[in-house]
C-alpha cells in the first residue's frame, strides 16, 4: 500500500527546529527570503521551486535519504527507495561534545547515575532547573556522557529554544517529527496530527534503553508528549520550574561553591601560574557570584588579553557601577541571559522584578514585597511563586526569598531605566514605612516599659505586618530582619531622612541590646542622637539618649550612661513625658547602683515605680522593682530584694513577659546564692537559663552562667564551675562586652585535686 504524501511545511518546520535556525537565520544560510520561509513552512506554496528545494537542502546540511525524502515531499511524493521498503539510517547519538573544562556538580552527577542504574522498566525523568547562566546545559549534556553505555538504545539530544533569542520554542508536534526523523522513521509515515506522532514514537522505542536529553524546555506540555516508554533516562533542562510534569525529580543547580567557581575561572584562564587559591582569582569569582556563564566570560577576557592581570580585572569589577557591562564576549552576554528570562514574565511580574531590585536586604518575605509593590497578601505571594517558578528568587528559609547579586543588579538597572524617579521613591517609601511600623510593634513587646516605642515619622503604612503574639516571636522576627533594617537605616541616613532614622533606630532598640555588637549599638544610637538634634525633634533626642545610655551601661561605660541619661532626664522634664522618665530613672538609678550611690539608685528607681503604678504600666512596675532588689542584694537587705523580686517575678507571670520572668529568677538566684541556700540558687539560675536560651539573649545568659559558675564554685562543684564561667566568657567575647570573672578563675586555679575515685 502506497504511503500517503508527506507534508513539505510540516517536514521543513522540524528540520528547521532540529538544527537550531530562526526563519531569518535559515533564510540568509539560503539565500532566500524570510517571507518565503514562512509561506513554505504555512504551506502557501503548494510546490516550490527545484532550485529554492535544493537551496534548503544545503543551508540545512541535508544528505542521504534525508535529503531524498526533503526532495521528495518537496514534490508530494515519497522517496522511491522508501516505497520499496528502504530504510534511513537513526542518527541515535546525537549528544553535543562535552566541555573538558566542566567543573563540580559531584552530588548531583553521583544522584543521575544512581537513578540511571535503577530505572528498570520505568523512564526516569529528571528536570534539571537554575537560573539563566548557571550551566544547566553543560551540566545534562556532561551527565549524558558519563551515563551513555548504559542506555544502547541511543542517546539523543534535542533543543527546545524555550529561551533562544530568536526563536520561538518548539512545538510538540514539530519536536516530535524531528525525533522520529532522527530515530530513522521515514518522512512519509510520520502522521500528521500530535498523539499519533507521540503514539508512533513511544512504539519506536518500545524495548530500546534511550537516554533523553530535552534542552531548554519552556513548560511541562511543551514536555509532555515527547516522553519515551519505560527504561528510557529524560534529562530536561528549563529556567521554569516543572512543577506540573509529573513524576519527573528535580535537579535545582545553584552557584558554584568559591573553591570549584576558582577552578574553573582558573581551567578556562589557562594562565600559567594562576591558582584558585590566588586572592584575585577568589575576588573575580565572588563579583561574578560564582555563576559559571559570568566566570567563563572573566576568564576568556583574561585569555584573549595576556596584558591582564587577574588582579586588575577584580579591580576593575569591584569598581564598575555596572559590572553586568563588563561581563560580555563577542556575542554573548549576561545581562542578554538574563533579559530573556524577563522576556518570559507578565507586565506585573516585570515590575515586580524591578522593585524587588530596590529591596536593600539579602532577602524579603510577602509583608515586605506587599509593601514594596503596592499589593495585598495574596498578591504579593502569587508574584513571589511566579519569580521563584522562573528560577529568579531563591527560597533560602520557609517564605523568604533571595535574589542572586547579578540578578538583583539586573533589576536594579532594569529599575533605573524603565521606572520614573517618582515611581522608585515611592515604593521604596512604602517598604521603608512597613519596616518601621512592623519593628516598632516588635519593639513595642521588647521594651521594658509600656508605652516607651515611638510611632512611625513618616505616614500610616501598610495595614499587613506580621502577627507577633509573643515576645519569642517579636524577638526572632527581629533578628531575621536586622540585616535588612540596618540596611533601611542606612538608607534613611544616606537619603538624609532625619525623622525616619530617629524612629527606626529607636525600634531597634530590644534588638541591638540584646545581640550587640554594642560599639555598633552606640553608633547606631549616637547618629538618632545626631538626627534628633537637627530636626529639634527633643523627645525623639531623649529616647536616643536614654537607648544610648542603657548600652553604654551595659558596656560598663558609667560616666558616658550618667551624662547622657542627665540629658535625657532635662529633657524629659521639660517635655512632661513622665513615661520616658521612668525608663531613664531605672537607668539612672542601675548606674548609681553600679558607681556604688545605693541611696541614690533607691531613690530613682521608687521614683520610677510610683510613675509606673500611676500609669498601670506593669511591665514597668516589674523593671524597677527588679532593679530595687538589685541596690537592696548591694546593702545587704537580702529580704527585701527576696520580696521585692517575688512581686516581679509574679507581675511578669501575670502579663507573659518572659524576658522579666528570667531577670527576675536570676536575681532571685543571686540572693540565694548570697545567703548560702545553693539549692535555691542553682535551681532559679537554672530556669532564668533555660528561658533565655529559648529567647536567644545572650547577655542574660552570661549573666546566668556566671552566677552558676560561681554556685559551682562554692559547691565545689569546679569542673561544673569550669565549664559554666568558660561559656559566659566566650559569649561575653562574642558580644564584645567586658567580663571579670578573673577572681573565680584565680580561685578555680587553686581550687585542691579532685580527691581519688
Amino acid at each position: 500500500m502506497a504511503e500517503p504524501p508527506v507534508s513539505f511545511a510540516g517536514l521543513l518546520r522540524g528540520l528547521r527546529a532540529g538544527a537550531r535556525l530562526t526563519q531569518e537565520e535559515l533564510a540568509g544560510a539560503a539565500g532566500l527570503s524570510p517571507r518565503a520561509i514562512s509561506d513554505l513552512e504555512r504551506g502557501m506554496v503548494a510546490t516550490p521551486h527545484k532550485d529554492t528545494v535544493r537551496l534548503l537542502a544545503d543551508a540545512l546540511g541535508l544528505g542521504g535519504w534525508t535529503r531524498v525524502e526533503f526532495e521528495a515531499a518537496a514534490r508530494g511524493h515519497v522517496a522511491a527507495g522508501r516505497a520499496r521498503g528502504g530504510g534511513t539510517a537513526a542518527a541515535t547519538r546525537t549528544l553535543p561534545r562535552d566541555i573538558a573544562s566542566f567543573t563540580g556538580r559531584r552530588d548531583e552527577l553521583a544522584g543521575l547515575a544512581e537513578a540511571a542504574a535503577g530505572s528498570g522498566e520505568v523512564v526516569s525523568i529528571h528536570a534539571i532547573g537554575g537560573m539563566a547562566g548557571i550551566g544547566k546545559t553543560a551540566f545534562a549534556v556532561h551527565a549524558a556522557h558519563q551515563l551513555a553505555g548504559r542506555f544502547p538504545g541511543g542517546q539523543i539530544f534535542l533543543p527546545l529554544h524555550g529561551h533562544t533569542p530568536g526563536h520561538q520554542p518548539v512545538s510538540p508536534i514539530d519536536a516530535l517529527a524531528s525525533l522520529l526523523l532522527t530515530t530513522g522513521v521515514p518522512a512519509g509515515q510520520i502522521p500528521a496530527d500530535l498523539e499519533a506522532r507521540a503514539g508512533l514514537w513511544r512504539d519506536r522505542l518500545a524495548g530500546r534503553r534511550l537516554l533523553l536529553v530535552l534542552d531548554d524546555a519552556a513548560s511541562s506540555e511543551q514536555i509532555r508528549p515527547l516522553l519515551p516508554g519505560g527504561g528510557s533516562l529524560v534529562l530536561v533542562t528549563s529556567r521554569r520550574r516543572l512543577t506540573a510534569l509529573e513524576d519527573a525529580k528535580t535537579i535545582s543547580l545553584d552557584a558554584l561553591p568559591p573553591g570549584e567557581a576558582a577552578g574553573l575561572l582558573v581551567r578556562l584562564a589557562v594562565r600559567p601560574g594562576l591558582s584558585s587559591a590566588d586572592p584575585a582569582v577568589r575576588a573575580i569569582t565572588r563579583l561574578c557570584g560564582c555563576l559559571p556563564l559570568a566566570i567563563g566570560m572573566a576568564a576568556r577576557q583574561l585569555y584573549h588579553h595576556p596584558a591582564w592581570t587577574a588582579a586588575g580585572l577584580a579591580a576593575e569589577l569591584a569598581a564598575a557601577v555596572d559590572r553586568l557591562e563588563l561581563l560580555t564576549t563577542e556575542n554573548l552576554s549576561v545581562t542578554a541571559a538574563f533579559d530573556l528570562s524577563y522576556g518570559d514574565l507578565t507586565s506585573g511580574q516585570q515590575r515586580l522584578f524591578r522593585r524587588l531590585g530596590l529591596h536593600p536586604g539579602a532577602d524579603i518575605d510577602r509583608y515586605a514585597v506587599a509593601a514594596l509593590d503596592g499589593t495585598d497578601l495574596t498578591g504579593a505571594r502569587r508574584g513571589l511563586e511566579a519569580l521563584y517558578e522562573h528560577y529568579l528568587l531563591t527560597e533560602p528559609a520557609p517564605g523568604r526569598y533571595r535574589m542572586h547579586d547579578l540578578i538583583r543588579e539586573h533589576a536594579q538597572l532594569l529599575a533605573g531605566r524603565l521606572d520614573p524617579e517618582g515611581d522608585r521613591e515611592q515604593a521604596t517609601g512604602q517598604l521603608l514605612d512597613y519596616y518601621q511600623r512592623a519593628c516598632a510593634h516588635a519593639q513595642a513587646l521588647l521594651a521594658r516599659h509600656a508605652g516607651t516605642t515611638p510611632t512611625p515619622a513618616d505616614g500610616t503604612g501598610p495595614a499587613a505586618i506580621p502577627v507577633l503574639a509573643s515576645q519569642e516571636q517579636a524577638l526572632g522576627w527581629a533578628r531575621t530582619e536586622r540585616t535588612t533594617l540596618l540596611a533601611c537605616l542606612d538608607q534613611a541616613t544616606a537619603a538624609g531622612q532625619h525623622a525616619r532614622v530617629v524612629a527606626l533606630t529607636a525600634s531597634l532598640a530590644a534588638v541591638l541590646r540584646y545581640d550587640g555588637p554594642w560599639d555598633e549599638a552606640i553608633a547606631r544610637h549616637a547618629a538618632a542622637d545626631r538626627a534628633a538634634r537637627r530636626l529639634g525633634d527633643r523627645p525623639g533626642q531623649a529616647g536616643a539618649l536614654t537607648c544610648l545610655a542603657d548600652v553604654r551601661l551595659a558596656t560598663g561605660d558609667y560616666p558616658g550612661a550618667a551624662r547622657d541619661l542627665q540629658e535625657a532626664l532635662g529633657i524629659y522634664q521639660d517635655t512632661g513625658d513622665r513615661h520616658g522618665r521612668a525608663m531613664a530613672l531605672v537607668l539612672r538609678g542601675n548606674v548609681r547602683r553600679m558607681a556604688g550611690d545605693d541611696r541614690g539608685a533607691l531613690a530613682d528607681l521608687r521614683e520610677a515605680a510610683g510613675i509606673c503604678r500611676d500609669f498601670g504600666d506593669r511591665r514597668g512596675q516589674a523593671t524597677t522593682l527588679i532593679g530595687m532588689a538589685g541596690a537592696q542584694l548591694l546593702t545587704g537587705d537580702y529580704p527585701g530584694a527576696a520580696a521585692d523580686l517575688q512581686k516581679a517575678l509574679g507581675i511578669c507571670r501575670d502579663i507573659g513577659d518572659r524576658r522579666g520572668q528570667a531577670s527576675a529568677l536570676a536575681d532571685l538566684g543571686n540572693v540565694a546564692l548570697a545567703t548560702g541556700d545553693y539549692p535555691g540558687a542553682a535551681r532559679n539560675l537554672q530556669e532564668a537559663l533555660g528561658i533565655f536560651r529559648d529567647l536567644g539573649h545572650r547577655l542574660g545568659q552570661v549573666q546566668v552562667l556566671t552566677g552558676m559558675g560561681r554556685v559551682a564554685l562554692a559547691t565545689g562543684n569546679y569542673s561544673g564551675a569550669a565549664r559554666d564561667l568558660q561559656e559566659a566568657l566566650d559569649l561575653a567575647r562574642q558580644m564584645g562586652i567586658p567580663l571579670d570573672v578573673s577572681a573565680e578563675l584565680d580561685a578555680l586555679r587553686n581550687a585542691p585535686d579532685p580527691a581519688p575515685g
